[in-house]
């Protein structure tokens, strides 16, 4: 690559087995930090960072522990930015997982080392592998799961928040709460204690524009019941242009919140007429940023049953009508976000712009971030919102705590989706077993991608067993029936199920997706171009 001035940087080149042994040290090298971390006796890690308080953290997250991670060599820290990819892909998708997509694709790599001879198309042995995660996925979800009731739901949310019961428990409750199409979100509490806050309706990141809207001055609010409001994401820049609703309103006594971008002067008008005339009004600025800020305004109106006024649809708001007002129940506005509470029917309307969101959800180039707003979005238009506000005696614990609820809260999420499959590891060694081989000294490529698949499944339980010091071997015996299992923590048998041992069905299917992909990228490099270092 040249660079300005006519210079260029010089690479190094490595190839073959000398190439692979740098990859597979540097996997090896994230692999140990981050698995160990995996399981109910997994072990905590101390990460030195800028980015966190006082310099550092203490975490059990997997990928907390994985983006912390740069290697001096260029070669090894390819492969952990690989890794990397692996662990943040799953987490994207489902919300948790990160340190089980490591563990695998470490698995698969080795696997792929071990098994894979020169006589082998790897091109061949690498599509079987990926055919068959997809197969497990779709094995898994049709076969082996079952759908989340509230007993379960306290069981991913306690074994996601690394069986802290009492977490487990507020997050369930907070599920509980909010309904199927609901969101929960995770902040940080300004105390010590952890606890969660439900909202039905819809919450809007914006509050009152000016103090004298305030009604409520024991909180700080305006607190209004069954009040008209008026949706229009365009300027208002005269009072003029909303004559039309502000005379009936006035003189039928009503209440009106606008939700809109109003010029000072229009705000002003407003809030002296409610503190010298005893009007109720209150105003808060259009919610968000750019295109968000439309597609919450059209949802707003349609949840409370207003018409929303827009540039971009050349709406004409001089012509608005009282019937072009939606009504809410009642409204909170706070100094920086609002609630709009409507207890009605979910129309044939909602539905399908519900539906429309579902199938936006699909987008596999969304971010974690876009999936998370269409998330809010559905939420808001038929379910409640829930925030556990995470809280600790120091920094450090709060940091640790808020990774551990972040990653619970995704967890339910993903099971509510697609369901739970038995946990510690079972459901991925279970399926191990179909990939028997009649040789293991003499397989074509099919064979041999059913070996790699065979050892690559078999590693969670392993690294969960080994983390609490046991063995696989010791533990597992042939009289274990489907679902029976071993009790880690509590060291028993029985069904996983009914000891509340599960994972979410969508975490475990996209960690082996995307270590299936990453792994197989790994097995088919022969040759590495890196910047040359002095």
């Amino acid at each position: 690559m040249e660079t300005q001035g006519g210079g260029y940087i010089p690479k190094d080149l490595s190839f073959d087995e000398e190439a692979r042994a740098k990859l597979i040290s540097g996997i090896k090298k994230i692999s140990k930090a981050v698995k160990s971390t995996l399981g109910p006796r997994g072990s905590t890690v101390i990460v030195e960072s800028p980015e966190h308080t006082r310099g550092m953290t203490v975490t059990k997250d997997g990928v907390t522990v994985a983006s912390s991670i740069f290697l001096m060599d260029p070669i090894e820290n390819l492969a952990v930015r690989m890794m990397k990819q692996a662990s943040e892909e799953t987490a994207t998708n489902a919300g948790d997982g990160t340190t089980t997509a490591i563990v695998l694709t470490e698995a698969l790599v080795e696997a792929g080392m071990k098994w894979i001879k020169p006589h082998h198309n790897v091109a061949e042995v690498l599509k079987d592998i990926n055919k068959h995660a997809e197969d497990i996925g779709k094995f898994l979800k049709k076969e082996r799961s079952k759908k989340l009731n509230k007993s379960r739901l306290l069981d991913v949310a306690t074994i996601s928040a690394n069986n802290d019961k009492e977490i487990g428990k507020i997050i369930a409750d907070a599920y509980n709460s909010v309904g199927k199409d609901g969101i929960v979100t995770v902040e940080r509490s300004q105390t010590e204690k952890t606890y969660s806050e439900i909202t039905h309706g819809i919450k809007i990141d914006r509050g009152y524009s000016s103090p004298m809207f305030i009604n409520n001055h024991k909180k700080d609010e305006c607190i209004m019941d069954n009040v008209k409001v008026l949706v229009a994401d365009q300027d208002i820049s005269n009072i003029l242009q909303i004559e039309n609703i502000l005379k009936p309103i006035i003189n039928a006594q009503e209440k009106l919140l606008i939700i809109g971008s109003l010029s000072d002067n229009v705000v002003n008008t407003l809030a002296a007429n409610v503190v010298r005339n005893g009007l109720k009004f209150c105003h808060i600025p259009v919610p968000s940023f750019g295109y968000r800020t439309h597609e919450l305004m059209q949802d707003i109106a349609l949840a409370i049953g207003a018409k929303c006024f827009s540039e971009k649809t050349g709406d004409d708001l001089s012509l608005v009508r009282m019937e072009d007002l939606g009504v809410a129940d009642k409204i909170i506005v706070g100094k920086d976000s609002t609630v709009v509470i409507k207890e009605n029917q979910v129309t044939d309307e909602i539905t399908k712009r519900v539906e429309e969101l579902r199938e936006q959800q699909q987008n596999k180039t969304f971010t974690k971030a876009e999936r998370d707003f269409v998330n809010e979005r559905i939420a808001s238009l038929v379910g409640g919102i829930g925030c556990i506000y995470v809280g600790g005696n120091s920094d450090i614990e709060q940091k640790e705590k808020f990774d551990r609820v972040d990653d619970s809260v995704c967890a339910v999420r993903s099971a509510l989706q697609e369901g739970i499959i038995p946990g510690g590891g079972l459901a991925l060694y279970d399926c191990s077993f179909d990939f028997q081989v009649e040789s293991e000294e003499k397989y074509d490529e099919e064979e041999c991608a059913k070996l790699i698949m065979r050892d690559a499944l078999q590693a969670p339980m392993k690294q969960i067993l080994c983390n609490a010091g046991k063995d696989v071997d010791d533990v597992m015996h042939a009289d274990l029936i489907q679902d029976e299992g071993f009790d880690v923590k509590n060291g028993k048998y029985g069904d996983m199920f009914k000891m509340g041992i599960v994972d979410p069905v969508k975490v475990t299917r996209n960690a082996l997706l995307n270590a299936a992909s990453v792994a197989t990228t790994i097995l088919s490099t022969n040759a590495i171009v890196t910047h040359a270092r002095q």
